[in-house]
């Protein structure tokens, strides 16, 4: 298996400027702190960016991801409500649980960046990470994410412990290892109940 990418950008496509500013200012700031410790790897892997129009979605994402050294959740409650993006979260848990027999993990390989909150706070395949960033304060007003105080500790986080895989996985995985073979698990269930929206009885 080749290392192509530093880290898979996992998140719910939005259309409006609040969405797009977030990904593209934390993509943008992930890519600047990344880069110096890649030998000739992309930072990153972002579907709009990367894929093609006539290209065979699954079969590509499920490539990308394994080719991938960590994902990056943009976790919004817009996340949680499409399959497509939680079998993307399913499909890293199944390249963790491949990689932690190749060597002794030392964190998880899923990274959620909390953009929004739900209102009934977050579902347990985030809460219960032993790590996730809390972004939510970023707004329209927000300036630079690579440049900006307030953010620039969780940055250095987000980067330390992708490059710690990174230099694990260089080390580790199995020459023989072929992506192509992997593929998207199913579109797993909701991930919380939803709420009982009837009235009650008089």
């Amino acid at each position: 298996m080749a290392i192509r990418y530093g880290c898979f950008f996992s998140y719910a496509h939005g259309r409006y400027e609040l969405m797009n500013r977030f990904k593209a200012s934390l993509s943008d700031a992930i890519r600047c702190y990344l880069e110096p410790y890649f030998d000739n790897e992309e930072a990153l892997f972002i579907d709009t960016e990367q894929l093609g129009g006539g290209d065979d979605l699954d079969r590509r994402i499920a490539r990308a991801l394994c080719e991938s050294v960590t994902m990056i959740v943009i976790y919004t409650p817009r996340y949680e409500a499409h399959g497509y993006t939680r079998r993307e979260f399913a499909a890293m848990q199944a390249i963790e649980a491949e990689r932690s027999q190749w060597y002794p993990m030392p964190s998880h390989l899923i990274i959620p960046v909390i953009m929004t909150m739900h209102p009934a706070r977050l579902p347990p395949q985030i809460a219960a990470s032993s790590f996730y960033v809390d972004f939510s304060h970023f707004t329209m007003a927000t300036g630079d994410l690579k440049s900006h105080p307030d953010f620039l500790p969780d940055i250095k986080r987000i980067v330390d412990r992708i490059v710690i895989h990174y230099q694990y996985q260089k080390k580790y995985t199995p020459v023989c290892h072929d992506c192509n073979q992997f593929v998207l698990p199913a579109v797993p269930p909701e991930w919380r109940d939803l709420p009982d929206l009837s009235f009650p009885k008089k």
